[in-house]
């Protein structure tokens, strides 16, 4: 039987669009997840005295041993010289994700360092409907997936990088002559966070810390996450948090151009899943800075319009008054 005009215009249609997808999936898997890039940004929030502070902001690795570009890309980043290294967790990605850690991040021992878990620093990927993400299903459940060697990568981190684990824990430092308090929580998607004891803990940091510099100057609060969930976001800024910083979302891993995540898989706003902006609770403020995250499931391997990226965060003296 011969098509019609109207059937041929739509059968041209409709292999246009599959092509264009198919396009774009390739785009996806064969190039843009491997893009890896670097987003800068400074925040004037040290006293006007202060030297400057490089922060390198990794998160979402989610390392398999074999993916040697990551790994190499990670490496390169020793070149910012970070005077403070912020891993916001889900730096698995694999029973043998470790290996691959140890090289990414081995120009980085002696470097300041504090760090936070996702849940895939416990479980291993397991294949799910990429649908789900859309649903408020999108929750997972770690029954089906494989046990990972936490213990080995807490080892690794705390131990021979000597970086400070926050998981529902505080910290103070000091860093070329700057304060700094952290705030950290255990990974709030599996609701494993401790939101009410962080009070406590905090009062308790604040009545022992002993600075090596006498006399009152400014402490610098951080809150370190790895799901930046609107509770734990307003947590934060309750205690007088100045910058926030968290991973997680991915940047939503698959955008409309131009346009914000369609999914974040937490419950922060879709314009605020990547990026550098203001997080209000109240009369309170602080700066929230969410990172896309550099690495995606094995069994998802694709970004698209939203490439993998390691956030170098410049602090900088506020300008004294003209």
């Amino acid at each position: 039987m011969p098509v019609s005009p109207a059937g041929r215009v739509v059968a041209g249609a409709l292999g246009a669009a599959a092509t264009t997808g198919l396009a774009a999936l390739a785009w996806g898997v064969l190039v843009e997840r491997n893009r890896f890039t670097v987003r800068h940004e400074t925040l004037a929030v040290l006293e006007p005295d202060a030297r400057p502070i490089t922060i390198l902001h990794l998160s979402d690795l989610h390392m398999a041993p074999w993916q040697r570009a990551k790994q190499d890309f990670v490496r390169s980043l020793a070149v910012y010289e970070p005077d403070l290294v912020i891993d916001t967790g889900d730096n698995l990605g694999h029973a043998e994700g470790l290996a691959g850690i140890r090289r990414a991040l081995e120009p980085f021992a002696g470097v300041a360092g504090v760090f936070v878990h996702g849940s895939n620093d416990y479980y291993g990927p397991v294949l799910k409907n990429p649908f789900g993400y859309f649903s408020d299903r999108a929750r997972r459940s770690g029954e089906r997936a494989e046990r990972l060697d936490t213990d080995a990568l807490d080892s690794y981190l705390g131990e021979e990088l000597g970086w400070h684990d926050l998981n529902n824990a505080v910290r103070a430092i000091e860093l070329k002559g700057t304060r700094l308090e952290f705030l950290g929580t255990a990974d709030a998607h599996r609701n494993w966070d401790r939101l009410g004891e962080l009070p406590g803990a905090i009062e308790q940091l604040r009545e022992n810390v002993e600075w090596s510099t006498p006399g009152p100057r400014q402490v610098l609060t951080l809150g370190v996450t790895h799901a930046p969930y609107q509770r734990v976001l307003d947590a934060f800024v309750s205690q007088d948090a100045d910058l926030i910083l968290a991973g997680h979302t991915h940047g939503g891993q698959v955008r409309i151009p131009g346009r914000p995540a369609l999914v974040t898989n937490c419950d922060i706003p879709h314009a605020q899943a990547q990026g550098l902006s203001v997080w209000r609770t109240g009369t309170k403020s602080a700066f929230l800075e969410v990172s896309a995250g550099l690495g995606t499931s094995i069994y998802a391997p694709v970004r698209f319009a939203c490439p993998p990226e390691a956030v170098v965060l410049t602090l900088t003296p506020v300008p004294l008054p003209a």
